[in-house]
Parts: structure tokens; sequence; C-alpha cells
């Protein structure tokens, strides 16, 4: 960002006020902002501290925590290696980024040294303690986040974190390496920076009045934790996290973001034949984590507020959910005979059950697949 080569900001807080200065220098009141790896956290700063100029957002091949980046073997090779030949250093960079024998690694080396010279990667310990993650969930303009699937120097975790705490974000995974299938990424972008881009976009209409609600918990979190350890269970569950908000958007539900249930997510959605595939889908989607999950919908009135929804409805499917044994999906009556018809799933009778908290037993229904 900086035009002087030895002036490198030292902390991604002084980008933020490059950004400030550009943005001031050009007189735009709002904008799409689009932003690649190394910029990923500043971007999400301005953002979150400029909700009222970024209109939209493109993360491409990014991160929150700069260790994300730092933290992986070829960037640490590439670290060593810009000490001894500053030269072939620049030049490896394209070969980990386009891949190895590919002409555009020569240019790519000539522009890094125009850009930045050794010194640069001298504060690789400084850029360590940038972490932008916490200000990600106060970003609130619509986001794409792009992930080439096979960059190597690049986390798919990273990604999936990037949506999970973000608001109102979406995942798109390109196949192949940058520059394989640039044009996808790049078309996919444009899509979603010119389908709005000059209106102020509030956070997804959460439906008001009837709704089908959709509670997914983890199934024996406690139990998990102690056979797997606190740490690979937390990192494998918002791995699940991310991936079951964007199973439920795909299904055509709102997840309830910055509302974790537990171990767990809340969603609404405006059909309960949605609400029915989105719950098999995230059983699915457990199962092959090896987290299973606890699913439970039902369907009634719910009252907004904010980007939150409250009700007796809301907890009426939260104590649904407890009812079901791990992978398992079920119903509440209201559900059932609203989506008997179209669902294209059976309904199993699990009869009459008492639910903690409400007065009257209610009838339940598991969900399968039909057969034939």
């Amino acid at each position: 960002m900086r035009s002087l080569r030895s002036n490198a900001a030292t902390s991604y807080g002084e980008q933020v006020l490059d950004i400030e200065a550009v943005v001031r220098r050009t007189g735009f009141d709002q904008f799409a902002l689009l932003t690649l790896q190394l910029a990923t956290p500043p971007a999400i700063a301005f953002a979150a501290s400029h909700p009222e100029q970024v209109s939209r957002m493109v993360i491409w091949n990014g991160y929150s925590r700069m260790s994300e980046l730092l933290g992986t073997q070829q960037v640490q090779a590439l670290l060593a290696a810009a000490k001894l030949d500053w030269l072939v250093a620049t030049e490896a960079i394209g070969a980990v980024a386009f891949g190895a024998g590919q002409d555009p690694n020569k240019v790519h080396g000539e522009y890094i040294r125009q850009c930045i010279g050794p010194e640069y990667f001298e504060l690789a310990d400084i850029a360590t303690t940038w972490d932008a993650s916490e200000l990600a969930r106060s970003v609130t303009a619509p986001t794409l986040v792009i992930r080439e699937r096979n960059l190597q120097f690049v986390l798919l975790d990273s990604a999936k974190d990037l949506v999970a705490r973000i608001p109102n974000a979406h995942l798109l995974v390109v196949e192949g390496k940058w520059p394989e299938n640039t044009d996808t990424a790049v078309q996919r972008t444009l899509d979603f920076i010119n389908d709005r881009v000059a209106e102020s976009l509030p956070p997804p209409e959460l439906p008001s009045g009837m709704t089908a609600i959709l509670f997914a918990d983890i199934a024996d979190s406690t139990g998990l934790t102690e056979r797997l350890g606190d740490a690979a269970f937390r990192e494998k569950a918002r791995d699940l996290d991310a991936g079951l908000r964007t199973v439920i958007r795909d299904n055509g539900g709102t997840p309830i973001e910055g509302k974790l249930l537990g171990d767990g997510v809340l969603a609404v959605f405006t059909s309960a034949r949605q609400a029915i595939e989105a719950a098999l889908a995230c059983g699915r989607a457990g199962a092959d984590a090896g987290l299973p999950l606890h699913l439970g919908i039902h369907a009634g009135d719910v009252i907004r507020e904010d980007n939150n929804v409250y009700g007796g409805a809301v907890n009426i499917a939260s104590r649904i959910a407890g009812l079901s044994a791990a992978g398992e999906v079920l119903v509440s009556e209201t559900v059932r005979s609203l989506a008997r018809t179209s669902a294209g799933v059976r309904f199993e009778d699990r009869g009459e059950q008492a639910l903690k908290g409400v007065g009257e037993k209610m009838r339940v229904w598991a969900v399968g697949r039909r057969e034939g």
C-alpha cells in the first residue's frame, strides 16, 4: 500500500490508515472492497470500522490471522530463502502461487522486486501478531470469500473460518491453482460486486411471523472433547460450524450469526421443506466430520429483533433437537403437516413427548429418506 519500499507498515493498523488515505483521495462515499492474501487483516479492520462506506467485500485467498499464513511450510521456506538469495526467493514465490515451471513465475518475481525489498520479510515476526479474527464479526457488508482449492500456502480452513466469523459471508471454492481457473473467480467477483454495489445493504432479512426454525447441536460434545482434546475438538467444531452455515444458506435458510448454542447453530427458513432438506444435509456434514448432530425443527411465530429471533417456537425447536438421537432429524407435527406432500421424505411417528418448559406434550416425527 505504501509507495516507499523502505516505509513498510509494521502493524495492520498502519495499513488501515493507508486505506483511509486512499479513500479520502478518491472521494468515494461508498464502494466495494476487494482484498487478497496479505491485505486481508487490514481490509477486515477497515470494513469493520467503516461499515457505512463498504457496500460489499470480496476476500481472495485470505485469512483473518497472519499466523495462519506464516506458519505454513511453503512460507517458512520462502522466508529462509529471502535471507540467502533475494532473486531466487522472489521467483520461488511464483512457483508456489502458480506451480513450478509456469511462465508467469519470472514476471511475477520481477513485479515483487519492484514492490518490496528483502527487508520486507524481516517484518514476518511482527506480522505474526496481526489478528483481525474478532473484528471480522463486526463486518456488516455482504462478503464473498474465494479460495482456490490447490493453492498450498493458504489453508482452506482459513477460508472456512472467515465465513464462520463474518456474519453475511459466502464461500466459493474454485478448482485448480491460480492462474489455471482465474476466469471463474473473476466472473463471480464481478457478478457479486455489480449486483447491488451502489446500495447500502442491510444484514439479511430475518423472517417474522410463521417461520421454520432449525436447531443443530453436536451430540456428546463433552465426551468428544475428552477423547479428542479441547483444542482438536474446538478446531473440528469450528470447521463444522462454517460448513453448516454454508449448507443452510445453500438450502434457502438464514443462520443466526453470532448466536452459537453450545456447539451448534440456529437457523430460520420461510419453507418447512427447505428446513428439512437443510437438516438432512447438516446431518450428513456432521457425520462426515465425525461430529454427529442432534437436529430438531419446529414452525411457529417468531419475534425478530436486530439479527436474532425469539419466541416460544424457538424454544420448542431447541427442545425437539434435544430429544433426537445422534444424526437423527426430529420435527414437530406442525412441520410434518406443512411439508408432508412436498418434502419427498418419510415421517416416522415418535409419539407425544414431554418437552422441558412446555406445558403440553407434543407429537414429534423422525425424518428419513423415502424408499424407492
